[in-house]
């Protein structure tokens, strides 16, 4: 016999208890599978900050799957947008296309963590419940809210495998995409995980990390008390800096930093380089369950393989040190292939209600496997491992 449940719309976190949102897997610190981007520390920080919110054009628009007595079974972190910004993958062609044809693609909705290009469950299911029965539920009940809404679309990003099934049984169409992740094998340090590369790779990394530490920069691993205002006024400077250059509007303002850091500093790792007894520059990560996930990094000043050695070589030297499975850096950046982040494959899933734009969207999506594929092959072949040491995760 089915158990009966109710789907419900909450716009703001403010209203979601965090005992009732905990109950979640994957959302507590204590879970073996917790995602701090599934958080509702993390989470509540975006919208209280006006950083992911109505002004900023992301309304919350969050399922809640319900039980008879009212209880929080399941869940989806969903968004109504007005724009396509801040999600890395990339549909403004679809947009556009859709919009010159005479429709409206504009509002959507988007299932996914803010400006957060990093894979988790997008289902996310109560302990102790029917996951597959309420993950069906839940991906049948985001088509029928984009149905209700009378909206172009809904667009679930950066999903995990396990969700995959049941938005496919839904027909959702599959989009793959690429990024690079330090896979940890079990090594002792950095030095038994260079031993693994072939021998001019080994002698290149090893050059470039002395290179990245002249002119008397040291490397600081900041975490829970270290977290201090000041510090995050200093990675708030590097921020705003690097990321006006590279977007041309951060994403993020300066109080989120102090809510996370109030909320969830035990979770976070700021990587912070220092020359002459300042900071100048710095790469924020997120500590889960079994992964550090790489997200953003700012300096003030240039300094030759800096960005490597502060975003990359100090991630596996932390996973290493804290037996870590793995490091995710983050989107695209084939640069990381040299030095030990493999390619692997990503996942989102696209309800498309118009058929003549599902119908194109399908062929190119077909298409956009095939090459996806293909380059992820391309470039396992030319990963930095001996022969026969790695393979494509």
């Amino acid at each position: 016999m089915k158990t009966a449940y109710t789907i419900r719309i909450e716009n703001s976190f403010k209203s979601i208890l965090p005992e009732r949102w905990s109950r979640l897997s994957g959302t507590l610190s204590a879970d073996r599978s917790y995602n701090p981007f599934l958080s509702h520390a993390f989470l509540s920080s975006l919208e209280e900050s006006g950083s992911a919110n109505a002004k900023s054009g992301w309304m919350g628009h969050h399922l809640l799957l319900e039980s008879e007595d009212g209880a929080l079974i399941g869940a989806v972190p969903c968004y109504l947008k007005n724009h396509s910004q801040g999600e890395y993958v990339f549909d403004h062609g679809w947009a556009d296309a859709f919009e010159r044809a005479g429709g409206n693609y504009y509002p959507k909705l988007q299932a996914s963590i803010p400006f957060t290009p990093a894979t988790g469950p997008r289902l996310l299911v109560a302990g102790g419940e029917d996951e597959a029965m309420i993950k069906a539920g839940l991906a049948g009940g985001l088509k029928e809210v984009t149905r209700q809404l009378g909206v172009s679309s809904a667009h679930v990003t950066f999903v995990a495998e396990a969700d995959l099934p049941f938005f496919e049984d839904e027909g959702y169409l599959h989009r793959t995409d690429q990024q690079f992740h330090f896979i940890n094998d079990g090594y002792a340090n950095h030095e038994a995980f260079l031993e693994t590369l072939s021998s001019r790779k080994r002698k290149d990394l090893r050059k470039e990390r002395r290179a990245a530490l002249d002119g008397g920069i040291s490397i600081d691993w900041l975490t829970g008390k270290d977290l201090t205002e000041d510090i995050w006024d200093q990675f708030f400077a590097f921020y705003m800096d690097t990321g006006s250059r590279k977007w041309g509007r951060p994403y993020l303002n300066r109080l989120f930093y102090s809510l996370i850091g109030e909320r969830m500093a035990d979770d976070i790792l700021l990587v912070m380089a220092k020359r002459n007894g300042k900071y100048i520059a710095g790469a924020i990560n997120f500590i889960g369950a079994d992964t550090l996930y790489g997200r953003h990094w700012g300096c003030i000043e240039d300094h030759p393989f800096l960005h490597f050695e502060v975003c990359y070589h100090q991630a596996i030297d932390f996973a290493l040190e804290k037996k870590l499975a793995r490091v995710e850096a983050g989107a695209q950046g084939e640069h990381k292939l040299a030095r030990g982040y493999l390619p692997v494959t990503t996942h989102s899933m696209h309800h498309i209600a118009h058929p003549g734009l599902r119908r194109a969207i399908d062929d190119f999506l077909q298409r956009e496997r095939r090459e996806v594929e293909a380059i992820g092959d391309m470039l396992s072949e030319h990963a930095p491992f001996r022969k026969g040491e790695r393979q494509q995760d």
